[in-house]
């Protein structure tokens, strides 16, 4: 009996070091300078992607007032993001995602790409460089571009850009954005010369400082991608200090995640490419974390064309947007960017049933309590077999102490006689554990949904929880705002969690007490030990957590009067 409340115990506190863990690791020492990209004339070496400059970080909006720009839906109303793209080097730079704030409540919108020179510079690229051999004039990033049509870039109207070399070879491209988040990139050559050329396409996005993470070990921030139909992910420090992490992939996609955004660049589906994931630390121009792709060397003919059409996804991870341009374009995973992780198969499932519940009943939180509720008639019968072997423990439990009173000198004895009592009284401890441990996936999984989808983000529920994703922002420390101080963080316990600790300690006087008076004080500190692991957590999962503790202990409590009333 002891060994088997030994096990229950370890299984509490596994989860809770699972909920509580977070995957600390120490900064790697600044690793030596990458392979340039470039030769010693400052042009991208063959098959290289071109590798920007660093300038003297400035403000953002000066950044951007001092170069030549062109305007993508300027009057925020054509489409769901608001930018610019710098005609030098022709970059993707400047990019707002409309309609999604810094702040509940807040005027301040996401800012997803950033230029180089200012704070945070994030950004994008396409262009050429020359296959082995090759010695063309290709644009680069000091290139200056000329839009030849519209003065804007709007939802469905595409926007030419041209520049020309020396000898009169022609690069284009045409820029396409859709209603959401997506950019067609079209790359064009136009080869007037009497001789044929080679060409590598090719796309690269770019970030120059590291971005405040969660840090949380369930959740994947950083570089990230498909090739071949599996998924790769790399931690930021993974990449410092090693050589770039190179694949082979006939399409696929490769990109940088947020735990909410998301840049990803797609390459043309039916095309061989090299994608690459690579990282440095210079002391002169700091942190540089890039994924890029190189295309299949194209030829040029003298006097023709060559064209390749690749996309770039730079927006919010809205799971069904993702899951339509998978469908759509035909890119393999797409909708793994959402870190739904390894219970993929039941967490992704999950989210569908809370999106249909929170469209159907018009808040997130309402959804979570009918999720909880429909996990809890999922799980009934288990859950039914689980509280009557509990029920069987608590009844037979004072005959247990009274063998181990009158046995207390003869172990073995004992053991027999408490085995013949679970015989007679047809009571086992394992079929109380066992269907607990067949459960945790499924809570794991609806965990996994509450903390990684944009669409609990900033979601209000009632009373004072005006953001699901967010813990609590009450705390008893000040009496819940009525004295006037705001205590340090781990001291933010608010009322959400309080409630689910009272649930815990109600569901704990239900269930028997461990004949070891250790054991039984240990199990009864848990509720409050919980209080303090769920305070920093969203109020989303606190709040689920809370609601399926109340149906346990309704359905426990109906269990164990029928138990009796059996008896």
């Amino acid at each position: 009996m002891t060994d088997q409340k030994n096990l229950l115990l370890a299984i509490v506190l596994s989860i809770a070091v699972l909920f509580v863990f977070q995957a600390l690791f120490p900064t790697e020492p600044p690793p030596p300078p990458p392979p340039s990209a470039t030769d010693e004339d400052g042009r991208p070496a063959p098959g290289a992607v071109p590798v920007p400059m660093l300038s003297v970080p400035a403000d953002r909006s000066e950044v951007l007032a001092e170069s030549a720009r062109f305007p993508i839906n300027p009057g925020r109303d054509r489409g769901r993001v608001s930018g610019s793209i710098a005609l030098q080097g022709l970059r993707l730079d400047d990019l707002t995602l409309l309609g999604y704030m810094q702040e509940v409540g807040g005027s301040e919108e996401i800012v997803l790409l950033s230029p180089a020179g200012g704070p945070m510079p994030y950004f994008a690229e396409f262009g050429w460089v020359n296959a082995a051999g090759g010695s063309v004039g290709v644009p680069d990033s000091d290139s200056i571009w000329v839009s030849e049509d519209g003065k804007r870039l709007d939802a469905g109207e595409p926007v030419t850009f041209r520049w020309t070399n020396e000898v009169g070879v022609e690069f284009r491209q045409t820029l396409e954005l859709d209603e959401n988040y997506l950019f067609k990139v079209t790359l064009s050559v136009a080869n007037p010369t009497a001789e044929e050329l080679a060409l590598h396409p090719f796309g690269f996005v770019r970030r120059e400082e590291l971005p405040d993470l969660v840090g949380f070990y369930i959740l994947h921030e950083g570089p990230l991608g498909v090739f071949n139909e599996t998924l790769e992910e790399f931690d930021y420090d993974d990449l410092l200090g090693e050589a770039p992490e190179v694949f082979e992939s006939t399409g696929g996609w490769i990109g940088i995640t947020d735990k909410y955004w998301l840049t990803a660049l797609m390459p043309d589906r039916t095309s061989n490419v090299r994608a690459r994931f690579s990282a440095s630390d210079r002391p002169d121009d700091g942190e540089r974390y890039q994924v890029d792709f190189l295309g299949p060397a194209m030829a040029v003919p003298a006097g023709g064309l060559a064209t390749y059409a690749t996309h770039f996804f730079a927006g919010a991870k809205e799971v069904d947007l993702l899951d339509g341009y998978r469908d759509a374009l035909e890119i393999p995973l797409f909708d793994r960017a959402v870190d739904f992780g390894w219970f993929y198969p039941i967490t992704k499932p999950l989210f569908y049933v809370l999106h249909w519940f929170s469209g159907l009943l018009g808040n997130v939180g309402l959804a979570i309590l009918a999720l909880t509720v429909c996990v809890r008639i999922a799980l009934f019968p288990l859950a039914n077999r689980s509280y009557k072997a509990m029920s069987r423990m608590k009844k037979v439990q004072p005959k247990m102490m009274e063998l181990r009173d009158r046995y207390k000198d003869d172990k073995q004895k004992m053991q027999q006689e408490v085995m013949e009592l679970y015989r007679r009284e047809k009571a086992n401890p394992l079929s109380g554990c066992l269907p607990i441990l067949l459960q945790i996936p499924i809570f794991f999984a609806l965990y996994k949904v509450l903390f990684v989808t944009l669409e609990t983000r900033h979601e209000p529920f009632y009373l004072w929880i005006r953001d699901l994703s967010a813990q609590d922002p009450t705390t008893i420390f000040n009496l819940f705002g009525i004295l006037p101080f705001t205590p340090p963080g781990f001291l933010m316990v608010g009322a959400l969690p309080l409630i689910m600790g009272a649930t815990m300690y109600l569901q704990q006087k239900l269930n028997p007490t461990p004949p070891d008076p250790m054991q039984a004080r240990i199990m009864m500190a848990l509720p409050f030990v919980f209080v303090f692991i769920f305070a920093p957590f969203p109020a989303g999962l606190v709040l689920y957590w809370a609601w399926n503790n109340l149906l346990s202990i309704a359905q426990q409590w109906v269990i164990m009067r029928r138990m009796d009333a059996q008896t």
